[in-house]
């Protein structure tokens, strides 16, 4: 992820060589957010076969090719709208992505001439193009008002309530969460998450306020900002689990030893993406 990040800071306001002029058209340098919509883009894909199997083994009939499509025409949709559009135009021009994913759905669903489950692929399209396209779009969007470290500040304050949850929970968790959906989560846990995360987020957003002169978070807005984003991250990944124990599975896959499928790691960061862009955009 550091090296990512520090690849998109280099590659930004870099000058577009002529054999790369067809990947920026009428752009004179390489945007902000070009590495970070690599990176996504890569991991859209096997995050995005999972959740059409989430959607097959619930009965409905998807296409991981077709999933896989829309979660990466999300990507690219939150990329490619400019900057500086008014905001209906900005609306409309992702109005009309939905619009043009949900009847390509539509129209790839029904080509057998058959009407069953044509409604629900339709609408698993529809969950893949959100949930793995818009929603991790707002990195990209955040990317675009502020340095790409602060990108990584917003994922790795996320991350480490995951790790903060983990630990004080395998210590001190007695009081189940939501045991009926995810047996293994405490409230204990949650608290050493939250409080693992504020101390994180202010950390560093000290860190990005003595390196960078860029506009960034204060000490404050990171400690209650790490907070917010370890609640919503809990959030994600119970919504994930939510998506699990509907199709019978415990992991969304096996890509990932020790942790399950793609998924399973990026679950906290889905749900915390437009939070974090907003939370910076109106503080």
């Amino acid at each position: 992820m550091i090296v990512g990040i520090w690849l998109d800071e280099r590659l930004a306001g870099a000058a577009v060589p002529v054999s790369l002029s067809w990947l920026f058209p009428g752009r004179d340098v390489v945007p902000p957010g070009v590495a970070i919509l690599a990176a996504l883009l890569l991991l859209s894909i096997p995050a995005s076969r999972e959740i059409a199997q989430i959607l097959i083994d619930n009965g409905i009939q998807a296409s991981k090719r077709v999933t896989t499509t829309a979660a990466i025409a999300g990507l690219i949709l939150s990329f490619a709208v400019p900057r500086g559009l008014d905001g209906p135009t900005g609306a409309a021009i992702l109005s009309t992505g939905s619009i043009v994913v949900f009847l390509a759905a539509l129209m790839f669903y029904s080509r057998h001439k058959t009407f069953e489950g044509i409604v629900a692929a339709a609408g698993g399209t529809l969950l893949a193009f959100v949930y793995l396209g818009l929603m991790p779009g707002f990195l990209l969007t955040l990317r675009q008002e502020h340095s790409a470290w602060v990108v990584l500040w917003a994922v790795l304050t996320t991350k480490s309530c995951d790790i903060g949850a983990y630990f004080t929970g395998i210590t001190l968790g007695r009081h189940k969460l939501i045991p009926w959906l995810s047996p293994g989560k405490t409230w204990e846990g949650l608290a050493g998450g939250v409080l693992t995360a504020a101390a994180v987020g202010a950390g560093g957003a000290w860190l990005l306020n003595r390196s960078l002169d860029l506009v960034t978070p204060d000490l404050l807005l990171g400690a209650l900002g790490g907070a917010l984003f370890a609640v919503l991250g809990q959030a994600g990944d119970l919504i994930e689990s939510l998506f699990k124990r509907d199709a019978g599975m415990k992991d969304s896959g096996r890509s990932v030893p020790g942790f399950g499928g793609v998924l399973d790691i990026m679950d906290s960061v889905l749900v915390v993406a437009p939070a974090a862009y907003w939370l910076l955009r109106l503080a």
